[in-house]
C-alpha cells in the first residue's frame, strides 16, 4: 500500500518539472480509480471490523485484493471465509467484483461464488445498490454481514440452501459446525 502512494506523491511532483518525456509520463500516469484506492484502502484498514482481514498480494495494485470473514456469532461462526476483489477501471462509477473462493451452503452465495449483496449490483431496484458515494469499507462491511444480520433466506440467490434452511433450521446448524 505504501509503494502506490508513494509512486502517487513523486508522480505529483514530477508534474511541475515535465520534461520532453511526455510520451513516458503519460505511462506512468495514475488512474483516478488508483488514487481513490490509496484514500479509501487507509480508511478501511483503520475501519476493519474485527472479524475481517484485507490481503494485498501485490501492494502496488489496490484494485486486487483478498478478504478473509471469520464470523464470531451465528450460524457460520469460527468458519473462514475468503473473497476475491477486483476494482475496476471505472470505479467509484461501477461497483467492485466480488467472488467467494470458499465453498459455502449460503443463501446469498451461490456454489460457484456469485454473491447477491445489494450494493454490489450497479442497477437495483430498491435503491440500496452501488452509488458513487459508496466505499470499499462498505463492500467489506456488507460482505461481513452477509454471516449475521444480513444473512437472507426470503430473498436468496441459492434457492436451494434457503428451503433446506427453513425446512429443517436444527439439523442446518449442526451441518455448518460438522461441513
Amino acid at each position: 500500500m505504501l509503494t502506490l502512494a508513494s509512486k502517487l506523491k513523486r508522480d505529483d511532483g514530477l508534474k511541475g518539472s515535465r520534461t520532453a518525456a511526455t510520451a513516458s509520463d503519460s505511462t506512468r500516469r495514475v488512474s483516478v480509480r488508483d488514487k481513490l484506492l490509496v484514500k479509501e484502502v487507509a480508511e478501511l484498514e483503520a475501519n476493519l471490523p474485527c472479524t475481517c482481514k484485507v490481503h494485498f498480494p501485490d501492494p502496488n495494485k489496490l484494485h486486487c485484493f483478498q478478504l478473509t470473514v471469520t464470523p464470531d456469532e451465528g450460524y457460520y461462526q469460527g468458519g473462514k471465509f475468503q473473497f476475491e476483489t477486483e476494482v475496476p477501471d471505472a470505479y467509484n462509477m461501477v461497483p467492485p467484483k466480488v467472488k467467494c473462493l470458499t465453498k459455502i451452503w449460503h443463501p446469498n452465495i451461490t456454489e460457484t461464488g456469485e454473491i447477491c449483496l445489494s450494493l454490489l449490483r450497479e442497477h437495483s431496484i430498491d435503491g440500496t445498490g452501488w452509488a458513487p458515494t459508496r466505499t470499499l469499507k462498505d463492500v467489506v462491511w456488507g460482505l461481513n454481514s452477509l454471516f449475521t444480520d444480513l444473512l437472507n433466506f426470503d430473498d436468496p440467490l441459492n434457492i436451494e440452501a434457503a428451503e433446506h434452511h427453513l425446512r429443517d433450521k436444527v439439523n442446518d446448524y449442526y451441518c455448518l459446525l460438522i461441513g
